[in-house]
C-alpha cells in the first residue's frame, strides 16, 4: 500500500480517466464476450453498442464505462498497476450489462441509449438468456482472478444488495402517493444505495482487493462508491424530469409520464409548501406531467434533491481520506466524482 504523498504528478481529467480505463479494459471485455455462445454473444455485443442485430459491426454509443473506471482506479488506489483491476472491471461491466437487460424487461423500457433495448430487438426470452449468460461470465471471470474466492464473496454481496434494491423499486410502484403507506425519502435512499450504489461500491472495492489493499481500505472504498451511487441515482431522477432529451436520451418529463416515484417527487410530497397538496391530487388523478413538474419545483423537490446529491458526493469524497491510498488515483477518483455530479440538466 502506498502512502499518500503531497507532491504527485498532476492527475488526468475525468474524461481522460474514462477513456484510459475503457482502452485498458476493452480487450479483456471483448475477449470474455467472445467466449460466449455466438447468438448470445451477439446480443451481449449489441448491448455494448458493438454491433447491430445480425452481428454487423456498429459504433453505437455505449455507456461511459464508469464502473470499469472505478475498478481500475480502485486497484491503482491500492498502489497496484491498473491492469490488476481489469478482471474486476470486466466482471462488474458484465454484471452491469446483465442488470440493464433485465431492468429494461421489468420496467418495460423499449429503448436503451437511443436504440431498441435488447428485449425489443431480439425478444424477451432471448434477452433474459443473454442476461443470465453475462452474469455467469462475470462469475467465471472473477473466479480465475487472484483472490478469486474473496472477490466472488464481495461480488455476491453486491449482487444481493442490487436485487434487494430492484425489488424495493418495483414494490414502490404499487404504493400510493400519499397516506401512511406512501414511500418515504429515507426508504428511497436505502433503495438507491442497494440498486445503484452496491455495484459502484463493489467496483471500487473489487479493484482494490485485486490490487492487494487491506480489508479496511477495501471496505472504505465500498462505502465511498455506495455514497456515490445514491448521489448518481438522485441526479438521474432530476434529469428524468428536467433533463435535456439530447443529453439524457429520454423524452422530456419521461419519469413523470411513467409515474415513477423518484426522489424529487417524494421530497416535494413531504414539503410543507401548499404546492405539495396540489401535487398529490394531480398525481392521484394522473394529471398533466408538465404541471406536476412545476409543482415539484415549487415545493422545493428539485432544490432539495440536488442538495442531497451533493451531500452524498461529499460523503464519498470524505471516505477517501479515511485510509492511506495512492495520491494520484485518489485525485482522479475525486475528479470522476465531481464529473458525475455535474451532468448538465
Amino acid at each position: 500500500m502506498t502512502a499518500l504523498h503531497t507532491a504527485v504528478q498532476a492527475p488526468a481529467s475525468a474524461p481522460e480517466v474514462l477513456v484510459r480505463c475503457r482502452e485498458l479494459v476493452r480487450p479483456a471485455l471483448r475477449e470474455a464476450v467472445g467466449r460466449m455462445h455466438p447468438w448470445v454473444g451477439e446480443m451481449a455485443a449489441y448491448s455494448f453498442g458493438w454491433c447491430e442485430v445480425g452481428g454487423t459491426p456498429a459504433g453505437a454509443p455505449g455507456g461511459k464505462g464508469v464502473r470499469q473506471a472505478l475498478a481500475v482506479l480502485g486497484a491503482e488506489a491500492a498502489g497496484a498497476p491498473g491492469l490488476c483491476g481489469v478482471p474486476a472491471a470486466v466482471a462488474v461491466e458484465l454484471v452491469h450489462a446483465f442488470s440493464l437487460l433485465h431492468d429494461d424487461i421489468m420496467d418495460g423500457d423499449a429503448t436503451r441509449r437511443r436504440r431498441p433495448a435488447v428485449w425489443k430487438a431480439y425478444g424477451t426470452g432471448p434477452a433474459v438468456l443473454a442476461g443470465d449468460a453475462l452474469f455467469a461470465l462475470a462469475v467465471e471471470t472473477l473466479a480465475g482472478a487472484p483472490a478469486g474466492p474473496d472477490a466472488l464473496r464481495l461480488l455476491s454481496g453486491a449482487l444481493g444488495d442490487l436485487v434487494r434494491g430492484q425489488a424495493d423499486d418495483l414494490l414502490f410502484a404499487e404504493r400510493p402517493w400519499s397516506g401512511p403507506r406512501r414511500v418515504r425519502p429515507a426508504e428511497y435512499r436505502a433503495m438507491a444505495e442497494h440498486k445503484t450504489g452496491s455495484l459502484l461500491g463493489g467496483a471500487l472495492a473489487l479493484g482494490a482487493l485485486l490490487g492487494g489493499a487491506p480489508p479496511a481500505a477495501v471496505a472504505t472504498l465500498d462505502r465511498a462508491g455506495r455514497q456515490l451511487g445514491i448521489a448518481f441515482q438522485i441526479l438521474d431522477d432530476v434529469l428524468g424530469i428536467w433533463g435535456d432529451p439530447a443529453v439524457t436520451g429520454k423524452p422530456v418529463l419521461a419519469d413523470l409520464r411513467e409515474r415513477k416515484k423518484t426522489f424529487p417527487v417524494l421530497l416535494a410530497l413531504q414539503s410543507p409548501d401548499p404546492a405539495a397538496g396540489r401535487l398529490a391530487a394531480l398525481l392521484d388523478s394522473a394529471g398533466d406531467p408538465a404541471e406536476a413538474a412545476a409543482l415539484i419545483d415549487e415545493a422545493g423537490g428539485r432544490t432539495v434533491a440536488l442538495a442531497e446529491a451533493h451531500r452524498h458526493t461529499a460523503a464519498a469524497d470524505a471516505a477517501l481520506t479515511g485510509v492511506p491510498l495512492q495520491a494520484r488515483a485518489v485525485a482522479e477518483l475525486r475528479a470522476l466524482l465531481d464529473f458525475l455530479v455535474r451532468r448538465d440538466l
